[in-house]
């Protein structure tokens, strides 16, 4: 006979099973009472149900109401572990646990710094997480899901492995922390799972997991419970990593699109293939424009839905360390494009998550992005801030991230960004400056610093707002180094001129050097400037064809051996003359070609002169790193410059001298800072039919002239559109060739 529940257990029941239930183990599970041990559990559609107690008792239980089943030991004094046998239709008896009979997984410390915003390790706690209690019937092994939704009616977890049906599995909320939680034995990784929330607009949503650490690939929307077998072999990249200081060491960067660099390739095809030609290339770093899942492609991930999970279009989570372990075994940083500024209004996504504005900032004038159609988060919402400090120091720690790259940092720190008058709000204090942002980009650099050290963090920060590399015990956004899109935009609204006219525009080229030691900067030619009609950084040169290649020759030497680190987007390290379209791959055959061929092989020379010369990157943000011997030659289109490594101009030293006119220099004189030999290092020119030939591996010796200010001078011929590079001449010793060719002689 069925037992008759009373009406308090019956509106209980009647909430559970229509989802209005926010604390279903008060009903189910095991609870003592007078009578005894009652048992509680929630079977919808079972035929029938037993409990097996840890001691060989075995109970039946009887249907109360709604798939809800129960009864009462009345022998027990003690609550003890139990199995269920539960059987269905298809008249097996299926042994399994009781989700409900658990103890939370997430302790009161937890729950407080998640509420303060201060769990740095947030995702070790939320999410969904492989866990195991012990017993006396034994140890028992599932996945403990916690998610944050403090508005929310009821939260039920659904997945593959209770056929996507919410009724099985209601959540508990942790006190009033926001925070649901629920342990499902015998789920595992590789189960897919969505959250099932009834908002606070009593409107069921289903959602995908903010803190997924994997997901299904799109256009699929689960979440996938993950676990990590990956085992690191980078110690010495780690070790060494933590002991340096990326903003004094060289760092050039290969920014790549994983999905067009070589379409079709995975995480784990691309630690070959990728691996080794940037490794030949002798770049430093790679920069990974967003690998967070998205739903959109074309977004290139600018668009993220989960910030937790690497994109499951190249493979899994591990398959993606594997990625990264693989560049740092070969030398190779690895630079990650991050999205704190927005994130878009997918229904299964972040959005009205709870049924209200969550992530996002209620009033729209504050958390709505005109120019993507995003949403942008809510940054004084300390869940929130934490929720983005947490992911970037997942990203550094739990995949070895060497750096992050922020994106449209401006868009962040100004609240009337992309805004008329009246579609914003003032701060506190009446300014338009976005204090919550600040904040929240001052605490993610800080914490990644501390946490982590010999990482380094870039802002893409398009105005000039002070001190965006400034540490923030002085008031600075903590950034460690800045894109300078300045010296970005001048130079190539330079390179766009005829050489004839370029004598006209000659301080696009200087006024760099009016501020390149105001930041600690980057110079990037990045997948903005070669996309969306802009063309390509060859095709944006006038002139023919080797007068664009050797153009492209002339500036990148420029750029490397201009103060600030450098990034090129790939695809230009050989002067691809299409457009960079995300849809496939970039055009390999091109390097068929010898004279496509000669500019990727002069940016591999290039980096290693770099690699070479500590005079390039030493004191990038120092002025005494740099001289200029000649920046007023507008007629003749030249520059000419010293970069040193030491401020006592001690140590390496390098010269540079461009001519972005089209006639060669049959010689021009440069002042030296010391006397001797000088080699010409570096030559672009040489690589057509109709460029003087390369003056590259030419000794000259330093005349006692006083020139530009310096003791010394050499007189140089350089090329039409072409860049040199002069360093002091290695001397060999004529006494230790002598003594190396007597020991290499055959004896008697």
């Amino acid at each position: 006979m069925n037992p008759t529940p009373s009406p308090e257990v019956g509106g209980a029941i009647t909430a559970l099973v229509q989802g209005r239930h926010q604390q279903p183990h008060d009903l189910l599970g095991q609870h003592l009472e007078p009578g005894g041990l009652r048992i509680r559990v929630l079977k919808p559609l079972a035929q029938s149900v037993q409990v097996r107690f840890e001691d060989g008792v075995t109970l039946d239980l009887a249907h109360e109401a709604e798939g809800v089943w129960t009864a009462v030991r009345a022998d027990a004094e003690r609550t003890m572990d139990y199995r269920l046998a539960v059987a269905w239709a298809d008249g097996i008896e299926h042994v399994q646990d009781d989700p409900y009979r658990f103890a939370p997984t997430l302790g009161e410390v937890d729950l407080h710094l998640v509420n303060e915003g201060r769990h740095e390790l947030l995702w070790t706690v939320l999410g969904s997480r492989l866990h195991e209690y012990d017993g006396p019937m034994g140890p028992v092994k599932g996945v403990a899901f916690a998610v944050w939704a403090p508005r929310a009616k009821a939260v039920r977890v659904i997945g593959d492995f209770n056929d996507w049906d919410g009724r099985i599995h209601p959540m508990r909320m942790l006190g009033g922390s926001g925070v649901w939680e629920l342990f499902v034995p015998d789920v595992g990784a590789g189960n897919i799972y969505k959250y099932e929330i009834r908002g606070a607009d009593d409107v069921v949503r289903t959602k995908a997991d903010p803190m997924a650490r994997r997901t299904e690939c799109p256009p699929n929307t689960g979440s996938v419970v993950d676990a990590s077998g990956h085992e690191w072999g980078d110690a010495q990249w780690m070790e060494q990593r933590a002991q340096s200081n990326p903003h004094t060491g060289p760092m050039s960067t290969y920014e790549v699109h994983l999905g067009s660099w070589r379409q079709g390739l995975s995480y784990r095809d691309m630690a070959e293939h990728l691996v080794n030609y940037v490794k030949d290339l002798g770049f430093t770093h790679v920069e990974l424009l967003p690998v967070m899942e998205h739903p959109y492609g074309p977004s290139w991930g600018y668009q993220v839905t989960g910030y937790y999970a690497p994109t499951a279009r190249f493979g899994t989570p591990d398959d993606f360390r594997y990625l990264v372990d693989t560049l740092h075994q070969a030398g190779i940083g690895v630079i990650l494009d991050w999205v704190p500024g927005h994130f878009p209004r997918d229904a299964f996504a972040l959005a009205r998550f709870d049924g209200l504005a969550l992530y996002e900032h209620p009033d729209p004038r504050r958390g709505d992005q005109p120019d993507w159609g995003t949403h942008v988060f809510d940054f004084g919402r300390l869940e929130v801030r934490n929720f983005l400090v947490a992911n970037a120091i997942y990203w550094l720690e739990e995949f070895h991230i060497d750096g992050l790259r922020v994106d449209a940092v401006a868009s962040m720190l100004y609240l009337d960004y992309s805004r008329k008058d009246g579609e914003w709000i003032p701060n506190v204090h009446g300014g338009r400056e976005n204090l919550e942002a600040i904040g929240l980009l001052q605490e993610a650099n800080a914490t990644a610093y501390r946490r982590v050290p010999g990482i380094v963090t870039i802002a893409e920060e398009s105005t000039s707002w002070p001190g965006v590399t400034k540490e923030t015990s002085q008031g600075g956004l903590g950034f460690g180094l800045k894109w300078n899109m300045g010296w970005m935009n001048d130079t190539l609204r330079y390179l766009k001129e005829e050489p004839i006219n370029r004598q006209y525009h000659h301080n696009l080229l200087t006024f760099s050097l009016m501020y390149a030691f105001s930041e600690n900067y980057l110079l990037p030619i990045s997948h903005d400037e070669v996309v969306h009609g802009k063309g390509s950084l060859l095709t944006k040169i006038p002139g023919s064809r080797d007068e664009q290649l050797a153009t492209v020759r002339a500036f990148l030497a420029y750029m490397w051996s201009h103060p600030g680190k450098v990034l090129l987007f790939m695809g230009s390290e050989f002067a691809q003359p299409g457009e960079w379209a995300d849809g496939r791959s970039l055009d390999w055959w091109l390097l068929d070609h010898a004279a496509h061929y000669r500019v990727h092989a002069l940016v591999k020379e290039l980096n290693a002169l770099y690699r070479g010369h500590p005079a390039l990157w030493a004191l990038d943000s120092e002025p005494a790193g740099f001289r200029w011997l000649d920046a007023d030659d507008n007629t003749g289109n030249l520059l000419s410059y010293l970069r040193f490594e030491r401020a006592d101009q001690g140590g390496d030293v390098v010269a540079t001298v461009v001519n972005y006119g089209g006639e060669d220099k049959a010689w021009v004189r440069i002042g030296v800072p010391r006397d001797g030999r000088w080699e010409v290092v570096l030559d672009t020119s040489g690589y057509d039919e109709h460029s003087s030939p390369s003056t590259a591996g030419t000794i000259v010796e330093a005349e006692h002239v006083p020139w530009h200010d310096q003791p010394f001078s050499v007189t140089v011929r350089v090329a039409r559109l072409s860049t040199i590079y002069l360093a002091p001449a290695v001397e060999v010793i004529e006494s230790e060739v002598a003594a190396d060719a007597s020991e290499a002689a055959p004896t008697a």
